[in-house]
């Protein structure tokens, strides 16, 4: 056996196996950026119900695996998990108690995909509430 294969072996039996890119990794619930399709951030998965674009999301990328952040408590990630199973999308809670991260759920492949836009922005929520409230006048309209 050769030297260096030898030290790699010592090294890997002390400090565990190597990852490529393991901040970016605890980042992202134990995946890389490059396979993202969606993110939440915990207080997005912490507001009352699940977002409509995560929903669609995941009826689309139906090969694509949910991770929740398993250091969150499970009354928050209990709706996403019904969702999960009600569209066929598997689920992971990953929960790493030594490092923080500020996401709460990750889409995401277990190949590159390069998605350049994956977080759900302010803007995107205020259009959904403009929708709710148009929908809601069209709603009163109709009744009055």
């Amino acid at each position: 056996m050769d030297k260096s294969k030898v030290n790699d072996y010592i090294q890997q039996g002390i400090y565990g196996k190597r990852e490529i890119n393991p901040d970016e990794r605890r980042k992202f619930l134990g995946t890389l950026r490059e396979r993202v399709v969606v993110v939440l951030s915990k207080k997005q998965v912490r507001e009352k119900g699940t977002y409509e674009e995560v929903e669609e999301l995941m009826k689309k990328n139906q090969e694509a695996t949910l991770f929740l952040n398993g250091t969150m408590n499970y009354s928050f990630l209990s709706d996403y998990i019904k969702l999960a199973n009600k569209v066929g999308t598997k689920f992971l809670i990953s929960t790493d108690k030594e490092h923080e991260t500020d996401l709460g759920l990750v889409l995401a492949y277990d190949y590159a995909i390069d998605k350049e836009k994956i977080y759900i922005t302010k803007n995107q929520e205020v259009e959904r509430d403009t929708n709710e409230e148009k929908s809601l006048k069209k709603f009163f309209k109709k009744l009055f």
